[in-house]
């Protein structure tokens, strides 16, 4: 039809016309996509609701590499998110659960969409999951023990998680005492 145009919708006294657009260059689509990490005064406040109960930040690969290489004994990582259900459920429910009287040996966090290379080392170990964060894992010598994933926090209370994860204490880091 006479008049049309690329892109022009059809209507009353319309005709949809899909022509190619003149002068048009197809570009590759790229493999990889470059993340860039959250702004750090964004994150900062969800950073420290774990830190103010003794969290140590991993914010690198080399320092998640050391900390589950080299704690002895259990070491938790936390996969901390911006999402509502960090908010609301996990970050609290770890809060409480760090109030049990057994513990983990070293409790951890990495940041998800801050702490891009230290989040993707975590879930290097967390072999045969998807990654997920909110997650939070209990390792030993390198080895997932127990994981506690998205789909498992986002229907829970905090209080419903931090019963979990202290149960999950007592089972993987109760002391064994000898007579």
């Amino acid at each position: 039809m006479e008049g049309a145009v690329a892109g022009s919708k059809a209507g009353p006294g319309r005709v949809s016309v899909e022509r190619p657009i003149p002068h048009t260059v197809e570009r590759p689509i790229p493999h990889t996509i470059e993340r860039m990490p959250y702004p750090e005064h964004f994150v900062a406040p969800m950073r420290q609701e774990l830190t103010r109960f003794g969290v140590k930040e991993l914010r690198t690969a080399a320092e998640v590499d050391s900390a589950v290489n080299d704690t002895p004994g259990i070491t938790m990582i936390v996969v901390n998110s911006v999402c509502g259900c960090a908010a609301g459920k996990a970050r609290p429910g770890v809060a409480l659960a760090l109030g049990h009287p057994v513990k983990p040996d070293l409790v951890a966090t990495v940041f998800a969409g801050a702490d891009i290379e230290a989040t993707d080392r975590a879930r290097s170990y967390f072999t045969g999951r998807a990654p997920s964060s909110p997650s939070i894992a209990l390792l030993k010598d390198g080895e997932v023990l127990y994981m506690l994933e998205r789909h498992q926090i986002e229907n829970r209370t905090a209080e419903e998680i931090a019963a979990v994860l202290t149960s999950a204490f007592d089972r993987f880091c109760g002391k064994t005492v000898s007579a």
